[in-house]
């Protein structure tokens, strides 16, 4: 295997990471581990093999996420903002905003608009395992789920 090819496999695993657990908390130094690097080469190397630098791959991943909840699951802005990993919906809003060109509202009123509302009920995604990593498991959000929806009938 040549060294350029090994260089991109081990940059591979770090972007399966991202890939994967891109709702979790991941900073730098542990894909830097996942790739055997240090976190400034790590960083270097990521930059030069994808285009970007891994934090701006992280967001760009975190926001074609939101984009896709906004327009297929009814849940708030605030609840795909923490789905998605941000911790500040000020911090998803600029961001999105910045990458897509409108906000998150605006984004899903305009997916409404030409395709109709969501065709996923936010409790559903909620208790196929969305939030699962945000929550601890499953069966966890899905308690937490009734539980909101029966304080909002009244109950």
């Amino acid at each position: 295997m040549t060294p350029d090819v090994r260089r991109l496999l081990h940059l591979r695993h770090a972007k399966d990471l991202i890939d994967r657990a891109y709702a979790e908390p991941i900073d730098l130094a542990r894909l830097a581990r996942r790739a055997g690097y240090s976190r400034f080469h790590f960083a270097r190397a990521f930059r030069d093999a994808y285009g970007d630098p891994p934090g701006r791959y992280l967001t760009r991943r975190r926001v074609e996420r939101a984009k896709d909840l906004l327009r297929n699951a009814n849940l708030t802005v605030t609840e795909v903002c923490h789905l998605v990993g941000f911790t500040s919906l000020g911090s998803f809003s600029a961001r999105f905003r910045e990458l897509v060109g409108v906000s998150p509202s605006a984004y899903r009123a305009a997916a409404t608009r030409e395709g109709g509302p969501p065709a996923v009920p936010g409790c559903v995604v909620f208790m196929w395992g969305v939030y699962v990593g945000r929550c601890g498991g499953a069966r966890r959000g899905a308690k937490r789920n009734r539980g909101e929806a029966g304080r909002r009938a009244g109950g």
